[in-house]
């Protein structure tokens, strides 16, 4: 009887969707395309030619005399926390269920242009953070467009929508596709594993940033190192597909893909509204919450660690995405029925596709969503939460986490037909201000991106000197 809680919202699910695909077909595609393209012309393709800078940064550099709150390592972990979750695997499923194999080709084609977003958004968020009162970091799209632009009301505008996708597409969305997934593997009712979610997260969220940051810094990699390698493997089992694979993937974003199966077949236009929007669910790139998480990295300079930073986009989309495309496709499960008639869709796709290769690959994929998922929410659970202090003060932290994990609750029980539009159109109203704020903002970013290419030119040359505390924050 706790399978689903359904609402008569047949009506309200249709102007979900209606909304859903405007926001992202006719608007928000060609903005953060164009945003993303722009970018990298005036950054030189620099999320190309310093990539591999960039992952040694990530995995080797340390910074923890410098000013923040988690060291870089942690501050990457929880900005991974929050994009290597639901959206890589059942976000993945979802949109090749709706948009066919070509939405992954511009997932890729977001993914690359995004780097370059996202390198922006961290460098600003750390160029412009704040302290507050307690002596945490506060940065992020509502601070680098209120200090960078003093546009207030946009940046009132970004935090409210920051706070309703933290409930929508960093909590209801994982919660929804943690319980799904352990009811088709298990029948553990939703109800109890949502009532659990909701008491553990809460145990966590309470240590604030620092107790986030250290369990993101075990539990990522754990779960990306179970998920890669079992999704490796069953590309491996199959590696005479794969060229095939990629190949109708390309073909189909710019010709459709036909039906197959169940599969009712995916247009041009669906391939593009669902890569992009599953892209940005997945990447965050041009969102506007991995600055949050960024703008408390203890860091020497703003632009160290935006390159740290512009590396979640890579690992989340171009590896963990790429993956689950690929198993999806290579076991030809995309238009397969569940016991109960229903069209695949969504995790139990992916855990389809995992089974239909070797026995417990199901379990494989449950244990993933179950880390991916719970350390997104806990990941979102702080953006949500600066999002909740810039509006209201730190007062309203203690409100905002209890709501958050009663929110973690009734995820649980939802429909997936009404939680992913939803998701979209949270993550598209987040979207907006941080696309004016970063454009409005663009020639104070390359300038200091300038400035960091410099040093690191000077670093090449000599031996980098003791780094020294150097503040990027000044008090609220």
């Amino acid at each position: 009887m706790f399978k689903h809680f359904h609402l008569d919202s047949k009506m309200i699910v249709y102007w979900l969707n209606k909304i859903d695909a405007i926001m992202w077909s006719h608007c928000l595609v060609f903005i953060l395309i164009a945003l993303g393209l722009y970018l990298t012309f005036r950054l030189k393709a620099l999320q190309f030619r310093f990539l591999p800078y960039a992952l040694k940064l990530a995995f080797t550099r340390h910074d923890d005399r410098a000013q923040g709150d988690i060291s870089q390592f942690q501050a990457l972990m929880t900005a991974l926390a929050a994009t290597i979750g639901i959206g890589s695997i059942a976000g993945v499923a979802t949109a090749i269920a709706g948009g066919g194999m070509g939405s992954i080709f511009w997932m890729w084609v977001i993914a690359l242009i995004g780097m370059a977003t996202k390198y922006v958004e961290a460098l600003l968020a750390i160029k412009y953070r704040t302290v507050d009162h307690r002596g945490e970091m506060c940065g992020g799209p509502m601070y680098y467009i209120r200090r960078g632009l003093k546009w207030k009301w946009l940046a009132g505008f970004f935090a409210v929508a920051g706070m309703l996708s933290a409930f929508a597409g960093g909590n209801l969305t994982q919660s929804h596709s943690i319980a799904d997934a352990l009811y088709n593997l298990a029948h553990i009712p939703p109800f109890w594993t949502g009532l659990i979610m909701a008491m553990t997260t809460a145990i966590i969220v309470i240590g604030g940033i620092g107790n986030i940051g250290r369990v993101c810094s075990y539990l990522v990699p754990v779960m990306a190192g179970l998920y890669i390698t079992g999704g490796l493997f069953i590309i491996l089992m199959n590696i005479n597909l794969v060229p095939s694979s990629i190949l109708l993937i390309v073909k189909s974003a710019f010709t459709g893909q036909a039906m197959q199966g169940g599969f009712l077949g995916g247009s041009v236009i669906a391939a593009l509204q669902f890569g992009v929007a599953r892209g940005i669910s997945s990447n965050e790139a041009g969102l506007g919450s991995g600055p949050i998480a960024a703008a408390a990295a203890k860091t020497d300079v703003p632009g160290r660690h935006a390159m740290i930073s512009m590396t979640t986009v890579f690992l989340s989309t171009l590896i963990v995405c790429t993956i689950t495309a690929l198993v999806i496709s290579v076991t030809g499960v995309l238009g397969d029925f569940d016991h109960h008639g229903h069209l695949l869709n969504g995790a139990p796709l992916v855990m389809k596709a995992f089974h239909s290769v070797f026995p417990y690959g199901d379990f494989v994929v449950a244990i993933g969503l179950v880390l991916f998922g719970y350390s997104t929410i806990i990941g979102w659970s702080y953006y949500g939460e600066k999002c909740m202090e810039y509006l209201a003060g730190e007062k309203a932290i203690y409100f905002f986490r209890i709501i958050f994990c009663l929110f973690v609750f009734i995820g649980s029980l939802l429909t997936i037909e009404m939680v992913w539009p939803l998701v979209d159109i949270m993550n598209g109203l987040m979207t907006f201000p941080n696309l004016i704020g970063l454009f409005a903002l663009s020639s104070v970013a390359i300038k200091e991106s300038e400035g960091f290419m410099k040093k690191i030119g000077l670093e090449k040359q000599k031996k980098p000197q003791k780094k020294v505390e150097t503040p990027f924050a000044k008090p609220l």
